[in-house]
């Protein structure tokens, strides 16, 4: 019974409108949106969850060199999904040391506020950064629309950044990667992912807004209590 069911995980299909889908490509995009509904109630199993997700969809996003059932390469997808995993695991400790802190009043394990100047200057630093990198490094591994994977790859990884310190802003770097994510996803035929993305963009309005609420609900952190975290 368990390896029929890893068999149905691994190799499993879905005929939709004369094609395939990948059942571990809708399983991981369904941790992808049950991680950022914990996401917008701060819940630390967001981090988990996801982690789970983006193992799944690492799989999904070489499809090419697998051959199931994509011929098309995401390496940007596939990239993100490492450093999703790396990056949750920062987040998933950060927020659990401030729940141990008892940091949010609300429940929450963090207590959200803007970045600030400093954290946007970081968050801009490292977005120059990831694009200089990652656009040549996806160009030569032959990815798919090099530009727009390189920038999905970068926003994933400031969104997920952010959202482990705990900045507002996270939400909107996510929508900006969902309105290049989307068309990209839906040329190369990764259907799942660009409805999940699509999805995604209009519930992070809604997280925006949860968190913005929860901001202004906060006390103001003083000013060294901010450059240290």
């Amino acid at each position: 019974m368990i390896w029929q069911a890893m068999d149905w995980l691994l190799e499993g299909t879905i005929a939709v409108a004369g094609g395939q889908l990948l059942v571990r490509e809708v399983i991981g995009n369904g941790f992808g949106l049950a991680s950022a509904m914990l996401g917008m109630r701060r819940s630390m199993r967001a981090w988990p969850v996801g982690i789970i997700g983006n193992l799944l969809l690492f799989t999904v996003f070489v499809g090419g060199i697998l051959d199931r059932p994509q011929v098309h390469d995401l390496w940007g997808q596939a990239g993100r999904q490492v450093f999703f995993g790396v990056v949750s695991v920062y987040g998933w400790v950060r927020w659990r040391r401030r729940w141990t802190a008892q940091e949010a009043s609300d429940g929450g394990a963090i207590r959200p506020r803007w970045a600030g100047r400093r954290g946007l200057i970081e968050l801009a630093v490292l977005g120059v950064v990831g694009m200089v990198v990652f656009y040549p490094t996806l160009r030569a591994l032959d990815s798919w629309g090099p530009a727009a994977d390189a920038w999905i790859l970068t926003g994933s990884i400031l969104a997920t950044y952010g959202m482990a310190r705990g900045w507002v802003e996270f939400w909107l770097i996510w929508i900006a990667v969902d309105a290049v994510g989307v068309p990209l996803l839906v040329m190369s035929g990764y259907y799942p992912s660009a409805a999940m993305y699509l999805g995604y963009g209009v519930f992070c309005l809604a997280g925006f807004g949860a968190w913005l609420r929860a901001s202004r609900r906060a006390p103001r952190l003083p000013v060294e209590e901010v450059s240290v975290r």
